[in-house]
């Protein structure tokens, strides 16, 4: 049903942080992934002609313009592919003659590997579907999303567009797709970032090369990741904090085997776990970006200060964040 002529719609998605499931979750094994309340929001606007305006200035983007005719086609500017083949897609199922004006602001760097293509995707897909009334639930969202990203990369496993779209701590897989919410009064982690931005593409293709030569080794890998995952999803609900740091320690060391670590995270995680921290895990691909330590009250403080003597920095968010919401 179109909406009443609305015409301008801001929807704000969050940022994610994985605790556990690295690249095993792109070959079917699940992941425990958490929203951070850094968010990105997008605004979408009707510009009475027959273009679409993206300004992104967070992600490097002062003006940049097409016709609807021209959507998709050409070389695209890596900062506006998903956006603009989403919305490509969106307009094969919902003809419209009047294009748009797409202005996006950030909260979080995209350095920090906390998921700014996501949050900027499920963003733009919540305002797109609002300002035409188009009532959608999440998994309807989720589809949309997933095939703009799929078109653009090729694979993917849309473990971080699901933590923007339903927010919280999930236990996710895919495919099939499974998203289970982790219902927890607390989630008493520290993030650190190492300072240096992953290289992920690359990381990717060395675990691909890996699993070529030596698939058996790679795949019991990838099957242990899961397991962690599967324990650690039951000793969450269980606030059996323990068992859930020792699973993170389990995970790190899965992380090695894979070869995804750094001196940069070994740094970090080392000096957490010197400092009282339960277990620590890099979160995501690797290679530097950001790892996650388990603390109680006593060793938060201290843990915090350790990263930052190891030539680290503090990420101040806190995690179980709400899900993509319209703003206005």
């Amino acid at each position: 049903m179109l909406m009443k002529n609305k015409n301008s719609i801001t929807a704000s998605a969050p940022g994610k942080l994985m605790l556990t499931g690295g690249y095993a979750v792109v070959h079917g094994q699940p992941t425990i992934v958490t929203a951070v309340d850094q968010s990105l929001s997008v605004t979408v606007q009707k510009n009475g002609q027959d273009t679409f305006h993206l300004y992104a200035p967070d992600l490097g983007i002062d003006a940049y313009s097409k016709t609807i005719d021209d959507l998709g086609k050409k070389e695209l500017p890596k900062a506006v592919r998903f956006v603009e083949i989403l919305y490509k897609n969106f307009l094969e199922r919902f003809p419209q003659s009047e294009g748009i004006n797409v202005t996006t602001n950030s909260e979080f760097s995209s350095s920090f590997g906390f998921g700014s293509s996501s949050a900027v995707t499920v963003a733009f897909a919540k305002a797109l579907t609002s300002l035409y009334e188009l009532d959608f639930s999440n998994d309807q969202l989720f589809d949309i999303c997933y095939q703009a990203v799929i078109e653009v990369q090729g694979v993917a496993s849309g473990f971080d567009i699901a933590a923007a779209i339903w927010g919280g701590t999930l236990y996710y897989v895919s495919p099939p797709k499974i998203v289970k919410p982790i219902v927890l009064e607390k989630l008493p982690i520290v993030v650190g970032y190492t300072g240096i931005k992953a290289d992920t593409p690359t990381l990717i293709r060395m675990i691909n090369s890996d699993l070529n030569r030596k698939p058996a080794e790679i795949k019991q890998v990838f099957s242990d990741i899961g397991q962690i995952s599967n324990d650690l999803e039951e000793k969450l609900l269980a606030s059996d904090w323990s068992a859930v740091g020792g699973l993170l320690n389990s995970h790190q060391q899965q992380m090695r085997e894979l070869g995804v670590s750094s001196i940069e995270l070994e740094r970090l995680i080392n000096a957490s776990l010197d400092a009282g921290a339960l277990g620590a895990t890099l979160s995501g691909a690797g290679g530097g970006d950001c790892m996650v330590a388990l603390v109680d009250d006593k060793s938060r403080k201290k843990v915090g200060l350790a990263i930052e003597e190891a030539g680290g920095r503090v990420i101040e968010v806190n995690l179980q964040a709400p899900g993509v919401r319209i703003e206005n």
